[in-house]
């Protein structure tokens, strides 16, 4: 039998951010590191183009962001950050709608999971109506895809930013670093 430890997991806490604007960009981060601290590390700017999904939403030529903040966050009731995300994006949407999507997560040693208020089959209920999706398993020294991974989670240069933010937290855990 598995016994509970009194010790709180914690995890990297990353934000991807998709639009058009990478003005719009700047905006969030400054809403972000009001609510969650100061951020560690950021990607590069990639192009999001390995769907569609959000054209018709945001138009063509959009771009992607990762952000990820110093403070680990506590794994226990994780379900607020999409909350507080949800309101964000609808604070900054015009009359017209959304203008950046805000897709928050973890990073832990074993997974990416991301938050999501859509229910499908492989989706954990958290709380609230958000549900929590293991996209990337931490597989033989590196995070690997799942049946249902988005394909530019797929992508070589996205595995590569999130192993070395997973490198970064597992520096903080051995260092004794908590939530």
């Amino acid at each position: 039998m598995g016994v509970p430890t009194t010790n709180q997991p914690s995890a990297k806490l990353i934000v991807g951010l998709i639009g058009g604007d990478v003005r719009l960009f700047d905006v969030v981060k400054k809403s972000l590191q009001k609510k969650f601290g100061p951020i560690e590390n950021e990607s590069r700017i990639f192009n999001f183009d390995h769907t569609r999904y959000y054209e018709k939403e945001f138009g063509r030529g959009l771009k992607r962001l990762f952000i990820v903040f110093c403070k680990p966050v506590s794994l226990s009731k994780n379900h607020r950050i999409k909350l507080y995300t949800n309101k964000l994006e609808k604070k900054l949407s015009s009359r017209t709608g959304r203008r950046v999507n805000i897709d928050p997560g973890y990073i832990g040693l074993s997974s990416l999971t991301l938050f999501t208020t859509k229910e499908r089959s492989h989706r954990i209920y958290l709380d609230s109506h958000i549900y929590a999706e293991v996209e990337l398993q931490f597989v033989q020294g590196t995070f690997v895809p799942l049946e249902w991974t988005y394909p530019d989670y797929r992508t070589k240069d996205y595995i590569e930013f999130f192993n070395s933010v997973r490198r970064i937290h597992l520096a903080e855990i051995r260092k004794g670093f908590k939530a």
